[in-house]
């Protein structure tokens, strides 16, 4: 009798917290509320069948429990049960299948007014591309990627229109239906707006595409959906749903295929002449003053030092109350007066020497942190050399006191927490990993053991030299 009891407690108790939990369906932003429906619709069948199933094994447990001067009876064929079961069974799954294969016909046939958004997933970032205005996307192909063509754009007169977003920040008219097509760089992904009710896979090699109106203003988070790597959780990105006027002039200060492939690079003589105001603290060759907390700048490449000095200056890194070496920063980088400017002295300090590094902190255990860098290796490379496809800079080289303010000011979101920096959101993610201040200690120690890039040279000219 106790465990019947027990049986419909739990039972009962499952079903009346479904009812009084504060955990439930996100408000519903966009146009599916078939999808919602046909939620509620599997939540009674399951439902329905999770109560009648527990109810009938209290109800066996009693009826058939153990009495000594009762015989069990063996009744192995018994059509008319069958025939029940079979029959309840198959309006349940009915029930469950058939409004899901309505809605689903209907989520993948986009209404012809529809826009089009691509949408391009990758380890671990979101990334958006708009047809021109010729109203057709450009062909691409994941074999043409490369550090110039992070979409692997293909040579298309179609594609020179094209507008790219490589920040995962995507802008929607509200009340307009739109067709995403999703694409994916590497491994498989799945796009999901929970809000919108929408999601879908995003398999490498192929094309797929979902389509929903957004009927509500307001910014709602896109996560992957499918365990794509070391850093899943932390791939997300912003969609925000605004009025037609404010989608068409954010979509017309966006670059084109054509206005990015057109843009100077780095001019070395106007980023010599404009460096002048970095070198009083960063040292004339890029080398770094720790009395001055000025960390080293040569060996960092161009497209780091970029995305850094845009934070400063657009207020995405600097202002936080407790960053006071970052609000020094911010009026240096706001003496660069456009991307130009800033391309120029980027390209000017990655031609800076770079000179080896000794360590200066001895607290940590390198061993300790070779076990915890596993983690930092999947964006930053097992040498730390940097990967460029995962945004992520190189660390070998870099000063170890530096590296260990960086992961502490991630850890206690001095650094990163802004929304327009989406990857310094990333590093706080991960720099979670490390639990204390020994945990980072040991990972910056083990950094600076890594071979630098000077010295790897170094040691590679020795060797030609002795041969």
């Amino acid at each position: 009798m106790a465990m019947a009891i027990a049986v419909i407690v739990l039972a009962v108790g499952s079903v009346l917290f479904f009812f009084f939990s504060p955990w439930y369906l996100t408000p519903l932003a966009s146009n599916w509320g078939a999808i919602d429906d046909t939620i509620q619709i599997t939540l009674w069948v399951t439902g329905a069948v999770f109560l009648a199933v527990n109810l009938f094994l209290a109800y066996v447990i009693v009826r058939y429990r153990y009495n000594q001067r009762r015989r069990s009876q063996y009744d192995p064929e018994n059509k008319s049960l069958e025939l029940w079961l079979t029959g309840l069974t198959t309006l349940g799954i009915a029930g469950l299948l058939a409004p899901g294969l309505v809605v689903w016909a209907a989520f993948v046939s986009p209404p012809e007014d529809a826009h089009e958004v691509e949408v391009v997933g990758q380890q671990w970032h979101w990334s958006f591309r708009f047809p021109g205005e010729d109203g057709r996307f450009g062909s691409a192909h994941n074999r043409f990627i490369d550090e110039h063509n992070p979409f692997g754009l293909i040579d298309d007169p179609a594609g020179q229109d094209d507008i790219l977003i490589t920040a995962p920040h995507l802008l929607l008219p509200v009340d307009r239906p739109v067709k995403m097509v999703l694409r994916s760089k590497d491994v498989l992904h799945n796009v999901k707006v929970a809000n919108f009710r929408a999601k879908m896979d995003m398999v490498p090699g192929q094309t797929s595409y979902f389509w929903f109106t957004p009927t509500e203003l307001g910014e709602y988070e896109i996560v992957c959906a499918q365990l794509c790597g070391i850093a899943h959780f932390a791939m997300r990105g912003r969609v925000e749903v605004v009025e037609q006027a404010t989608f068409d002039a954010w979509l017309d200060d966006q670059l084109t295929y054509a206005e990015i492939a057109a843009r100077d690079p780095g001019n070395l003589e106007a980023g010599e002449s404009r460096y002048t105001s970095c070198a009083a603290c960063h040292g004339a060759e890029g080398q770094g003053n720790q009395a001055l907390n000025a960390p080293k700048l040569a060996g960092l490449d161009a497209w780091y030092l970029e995305r850094q000095l845009e934070l400063f200056r657009s207020g995405a890194r600097g202002t936080h109350e407790d960053d006071v070496l970052g609000q020094q920063m911010r009026p240096f980088a706001s003496m660069l007066p456009d991307r130009q400017a800033i391309a120029d002295v980027a390209a000017y300090i990655e031609t800076l020497p770079e000179r080896p590094l000794q360590a200066t902190l001895d607290a940590g255990d390198p061993e300790r942190g070779a076990r915890r860098y596993r983690t930092c290796a999947n964006c930053h490379g097992q040498q730390g050399q940097g990967i460029r496809a995962t945004n992520g800079p190189r660390l070998a080289g870099m000063p170890d006191w530096y590296l260990e303010r960086q992961l502490q000011n991630f850890r206690q979101g001095i650094r990163g927490r802004h929304r327009e920096d989406p990857y310094g959101n990333q590093m706080i993610e991960m720099a979670q990993v490390l639990v204390d201040d020994r945990a980072v200690s040991d990972v910056v120690a083990y950094i600076a053991t890594l071979p630098q890039p000077a010295m790897a040279v170094a040691a590679a000219n020795a060797r030609d030299g002795e041969e």
